[in-house]
């Protein structure tokens, strides 16, 4: 599978959508691209197609190439997004799709088997979940450590599960390739912490740029 060029040297701010559709929804997307997130993972397990579809037709066409969508990969052509994420629920590559692939890991062997097929990967919880409350961490300190320096991970693996402006600095010295938030950004739907938030990290994330 040929993969399209990433800028390596950049660290990427992944913002995963809240999994229910919230009111005004479009207007809270659009923000967190406004704001600087570099895509948007826009995962909607219960939703239909048909919410999707709407979602995106509400989101200004200029930003549908920071998309990647979870579900409804069926949509990705007519809308022109950018990318689409493989999971349990939706495991199979979109016939004829050339845009950006990524995929969901839960541990560091599944990191090792994917990695060079893959733009980029999410492993996750490294830390304690905040939008799943009983999802704690399997990574201790040492096994994150050992992975770094092993070359497991590297640009093309994001740290999910529990990132905070908080914790930015304390990931990243694991040579995560960025970071995907959820709980901390969908934790407040105001326009201010959104984009507050976004620019926090991002402007933490600008030192780890090669």
């Amino acid at each position: 599978m040929p993969l399209p060029m990433e800028d390596k040297r950049m660290s990427k701010l992944i913002v995963i959508s809240h999994p229910d559709i919230l009111p005004q929804e479009p207007v809270l997307l659009t923000a967190t691209l406004e704001a600087g997130a570099d895509y948007l993972h826009l995962r909607k397990p219960c939703a239909k197609a048909e919410d999707i579809a709407h979602l995106l037709q509400e989101i200004p066409r200029k930003y549908h190439t920071k998309i990647v969508l979870h579900d409804a990969h069926c949509l990705a052509p007519d809308y022109g997004v950018g990318g689409i994420h493989l999971n349990s629920r939706n495991a199979q590559l979109l016939q004829g799709w050339q845009g950006r692939v990524s995929r969901s890991c839960h541990t560091l062997a599944e990191v090792e088997i994917y990695k060079k097929q893959y733009n980029y990967l999410l492993i996750s919880p490294i830390y304690n979940s905040i939008s799943k409350p009983g999802y704690d961490t399997p990574f201790s300190t040492q096994q994150l450590t050992e992975a770094h320096n092993s070359g497991i991970i590297d640009s093309r693996v994001v740290a999910m599960g529990g990132i905070t402006p908080e914790n930015i600095s304390s990931t990243m010295r694991y040579g995560f390739g960025g970071v995907a938030i959820l709980g901390c950004l969908w934790n407040n739907l105001s326009i201010e912490h959104i984009s507050d938030t976004i620019y926090n990290i991002k402007e933490q994330l600008s030192c780890y740029n090669s």
